[in-house]
């Protein structure tokens, strides 16, 4: 059930649509992913940096999932835009749930609250990245029907390159 920007489900959980006074509590899930993966010493965002793209450009939206009345987890989510399809989808940035409460289903109905989310905004599809070495979430997605696109390699221009590529002949 939805009621405004919170869904309701059962069992004590609920997600709602993030407020601009979410920012810390992003901020420490996006940490707490990123150490998870190994990699907190590439995080540089701050509550500043997410405040002005999430709350003032509105680049990307986030769900915060609360197990019995305390945020447990998150999903931060934009359009992209599929030339084949011609039409919009939405890129999964990040999912994370707190390690005490995985196995209860969260993650599974956060994903399935995006892919309803997808299909009433129209969208032709939902994507996201999972680094190789994570058996269990390539499990999990596989499960749940997704397909990984083995095919394709990602690439990425940033920092200095991405300067470069700008600026230099």
């Amino acid at each position: 059930m939805m009621t405004g920007n919170i869904k309701i489900l059962d069992n004590g959980f609920i997600m709602r649509t993030a407020k601009e006074e979410d920012t810390s509590l992003i901020l420490y899930f996006i940490k707490e992913l990123a150490a998870y993966e190994n990699l907190l010493d590439k995080v540089v965002a701050t509550e500043e940096t997410l405040r002005e793209w999430l709350f003032e450009r509105k680049a990307a939206e986030v769900i915060i999932g609360e197990y019995e009345g305390k945020p447990v987890g998150f999903m931060l989510f934009f359009y992209n835009f599929s030339t084949f399809l011609g039409r919009s989808g939405i890129y999964l940035e990040d999912l994370y749930v707190e390690p005490h409460v995985r196995g209860k289903g969260l993650g599974k109905r956060m994903l399935k609250y995006l892919a309803q989310i997808a299909l009433e905004r129209n969208c032709g599809r939902l994507e996201w990245w999972c680094l190789d070495w994570n058996e269990s979430s390539i499990n999990f997605y596989k499960r749940l029907g997704a397909v990984s696109m083995d095919e394709w390699t990602v690439y990425r221009v940033s920092d200095e390159a991405l300067n470069k590529l700008a600026y230099e002949d």
